[in-house]
């Protein structure tokens, strides 16, 4: 063993790392490379018909099979209700994620006396191979001690064709606290799929509008976003916030394609929303 390979088990927190892929050989490799060092790294597949498990295997890391069956649990849930992991803690990951030295450090030193049986994660944005330093930048809980939460169960299953959960928020028994030192997001593929990833998320999400009726569990960003969500100006206001006031212009032109882009993801939600109003009222629902 390497004098490096012993610093990364050694700096490494006693965390299960969960990572939930389909057809994801283009960002897998260095998710993996990312979590060298931790004991238990769990890929959970859909279904790859690209390179994606032999690249787990070719990192030693075991690959689980999921199925979904169209119904209540989707996979990330399914991971926490049937597969056996090692540890009292588990970092759901994104394979376009990775893991950062600062990270680790913060970690280390925190699960042991922490009170809180979850965490906010931040990341930092990369688009077009620039790393984006300002603008709105993406959190999410995705640090969760076992058997102290699960993601929102939302009856989805006649209007979504995703087998994982995508903007579903982990409700957790007691209180959330925050990591500061943030992981990274870095999706090695092409445009084409962020723009249909944004088109199969806003249709989600325009149903979820509609469907969702007690919002008491959301959390206050969320609560905000579906309150102002069917203003007609309100993609840019979000545009403004974010690219204006939260200094998204100093990112350069990229930094403006990655606002704008968000931009019309709202008013694909909105689109879509109105759609669904119509077919409804139509079906006479």
């Amino acid at each position: 063993m390497s004098s490096q390979q012993a610093q990364e088990i050694q700096s490494a927190p006693p965390i299960s790392i969960v990572i939930p892929v389909k057809n994801e050989e283009a960002n897998l490799a260095l998710c993996l490379e990312s979590v060298k060092g931790f004991d238990e790294v769990i890929v959970v597949d859909s279904g790859s018909t690209d390179h994606t498990c032999q690249i787990a295997a070719e990192y030693g890391r075991e690959v689980v099979t999921f199925r979904w069956p169209g119904n209540f649990p989707k996979k990330r849930n399914w991971v926490l209700k049937t597969v056996p992991l090692k540890h009292d803690w588990v970092l759901f990951l994104d394979a376009d994620e990775r893991v950062t030295p600062e990270f680790r450090q913060e970690v280390a030193g925190i699960l042991g006396t922490t009170r809180h049986n979850a965490f906010w994660l931040g990341y930092r944005e990369w688009s077009l191979e620039k790393l984006l330093r300002h603008g709105d930048p993406m959190w999410k809980t995705a640090l969760l001690r076992l058997g102290k939460g699960e993601y929102e169960h939302i009856p989805e299953e006649r209007w979504s064709p995703l087998d994982m959960e995508i903007h579903e928020h982990l409700v957790v028994k007691g209180s959330v606290g925050v990591i500061n030192a943030r992981l990274e997001h870095h999706d090695k593929r092409f445009l084409d799929a962020y723009y249909a990833r944004h088109n199969d998320y806003s249709t989600w999400e325009a149903n979820r509008y509609l469907a969702i009726g007690d919002r008491s569990q959301l959390t206050m960003r969320q609560k905000i976003k579906y309150r102002l969500l069917m203003w007609s100006l309100f993609p840019l206001m979000y545009f403004i916030f974010a690219y204006v006031l939260k200094g998204g212009f100093l990112d350069g032109k990229v930094g403006f394609y990655y606002a704008v882009a968000k931009i019309f993801y709202f008013y694909q939600i909105q689109a879509k929303v109105t759609e669904l109003r119509i077919r409804n009222r139509e079906a006479g629902k």
